[in-house]
């Protein structure tokens, strides 16, 4: 049984090189609204001049989508069904989907067999005890060939407890045994390393821009335990952070089972917190490198649900209907509309000072953009039940296509904004439907992030490691105070003082004072 470790009394010598200036960028003496968006006239441009479409030397699009967990696999279905009957049906999409056991990708191979893409499924092995071991007993290996100069520590343990039972493959798996079982498959080279190279060299060849989507769902074990690695190896690694690589994470709603609320939310969304907010992620490259680098080139929308719970009252009709409008989305005209939010978001977190088409703009702590979809039938909205009281984005767009064209704009509902919503038309788009889009939220603006944080603290220790995915293989609880830095977060698991460089009250969304490092 791994144990709870204790304070250390001395640094390791990865760490000694590092000389912190905390007056710096994560220095945090100051607010946390760290959005170059500051005036809005420039959000009025955006809105009315539309500065973010689409111009002729701009395309034509390929979407590739990779969809992790139960959840990435229904949205993939969805969408290969959905990019079957579009402009992107001659060779201009692909799809993965990877699980763990092979329940929920029948789904994706059937909708395979009417489809001209490259569709393809990963069923990881819910390995068994003594060859999980035995492949992260070499983790030191994999990360040492990885990235040359990952530390080499005397100290490394399996951060698994020894005596952990696997579940059977349609069970439920936290974020720290899919983490395991996910990187001692792909670092051995087995079928999903093999399928992730295919996936990647359709990306390559294709002959349009490419746009690659990761679909999981934040409230799941499996999709948010993989995609913490997944994401750094396909993006950083394997594309060379090349194309638009785009996040989409799904909420949990009302209607989700209430262990989904248990706390293990937390360090989930805190461990994208730290990827992508630039802040945050420069925290953690001080001391474990550029290859932590967000990967996340496009930016994260966050997919919620509520609204369409609230409508159907049912979480399987909830799920379909949300499965079908992200796809009409991600296929709709070639996938303009993806491309366009994309630009819209890059605009957003460019200075207007040094605004340039090509550059790619550093998400802030309002990385959280909202994409609220619904079925060809129903408006889509943004349900009171997704974000605090007072929440104020900086604005909003709207969109109709087909005969919902002429649809009721009031029936969205929308969080205020601090320029009015742009609505826009496309009169002659097939099939009708609608999207809502809603960026630059924080995660202390979702409704659920301080009771889920209050239910994470009422875990005992090994209930906290398991919720935890992200860096645990580095040796580090993201989430839990530093053991050897006073007010900084990552709690060392080997007894090296391993640490990031992001104070623990950032992390738990609490107010921050200026401390200066010991």
């Amino acid at each position: 049984m791994v144990t709870p470790p204790q304070k250390v009394p001395s640094r390791s010598r990865q760490h000694e090189e590092w000389e912190i200036d905390m007056t710096g960028a994560n220095g945090h003496g100051h607010g946390h609204d760290h959005a170059p968006v500051t005036d809005l006239s420039r959000i009025e441009d955006l809105v009315q001049r539309r500065t973010h479409e689409a111009g002729d030397h701009e395309g034509p699009f390929s979407i590739h989508v990779l969809g992790l967990g139960k959840t990435g696999a229904n949205v993939v279905e969805s969408f290969v069904r959905a990019a079957a009957d579009s402009s992107l049906s001659d060779g201009g999409f692909s799809a993965l989907a990877i699980d763990i056991g092979d329940g929920d990708l029948a789904g994706v191979r059937d909708a395979a067999k009417s489809s001209s893409g490259q569709v393809r499924t990963v069923a990881l092995p819910a390995l068994d005890s003594e060859t999980l071991f035995s492949g992260l007993r070499r983790y030191r290996e994999y990360l040492k060939a990885e990235f040359p100069r990952y530390y080499w520590n005397p100290n490394y343990e399996p951060w698994l407890p020894n005596d952990l039972e696997i579940p059977a493959a349609d069970g439920h798996f936290d974020r720290a045994l899919s983490k395991a079982i996910y990187g001692v498959e792909y670092y051995q080279g087995h079928e999903v390393t093999q399928e992730l190279d295919a996936f990647v060299a359709g990306i390559q060849d294709s002959q349009a821009t490419p746009i690659v989507c990761v679909v999981f769902s934040l409230a799941g074990g499996t999709g948010s335990g993989i995609v913490v690695d997944l994401a750094r190896h396909l993006s950083n690694i394997k594309l060379g952070r090349r194309p638009w690589v785009l996040g989409m994470g799904v909420l949990p709603c009302d209607g989700d089972p209430d262990e989904v609320f248990d706390g293990r939310l937390f360090p989930a969304i805190n461990e994208l917190d730290c990827m992508v907010d630039a802040e945050k992620n420069q925290g953690v490259m001080t001391v474990w490198g550029d290859l932590y680098k967000n990967p996340f080139t496009a930016g994260f929308f966050a997919i919620p649900q509520n609204a369409v719970y609230e409508r159907t009252g049912d979480l399987e009709a909830t799920h379909k209907a949300v499965d079908a409008g992200l796809a009409a989305f991600l296929v709709r005209d070639g996938g303009k509309h993806v491309y366009e939010s994309i630009k819209a978001l890059n605009w957003l977190n460019v200075d207007a000072s040094s605004w340039h088409p090509a550059i790619r703009g550093e998400q802030s702590d309002r990385w959280l953009n909202l994409l609220a979809v619904d079925d060809a039938d129903n408006a889509p909205a943004i349900s009171d039940r997704e974000l605090v009281d007072g929440v104020e984005p900086p604005f909003a767009e709207v969109r109709w296509y087909g005969k919902s064209a002429a649809g009721d704009t009031a029936a969205v509902e929308l969080p205020k904004t601090r320029v009015d919503a742009a609505v826009v038309t496309y009169a002659d788009a097939s099939p009708a439907g609608a999207s809502a889009f809603v960026p630059k939220v924080s995660k202390l603006d979702l409704r659920w992030f301080a009771p889920t944080r209050d239910a994470y603290d009422t875990f005992d220790w090994e209930q906290k490691l398991m919720a935890h995915s992200w860096i645990l293989d580095l040796g580090v609880l993201l989430c839990e105070p530093s053991t050897r830095f006073e007010s900084m977060g990552g709690e060392c698991l080997l007894g090296c003082a391993c640490w990031v460089v992001v104070p623990h009250a950032a992390i738990r969304g609490e107010e921050l004072e200026n401390v200066p490092l010991a």
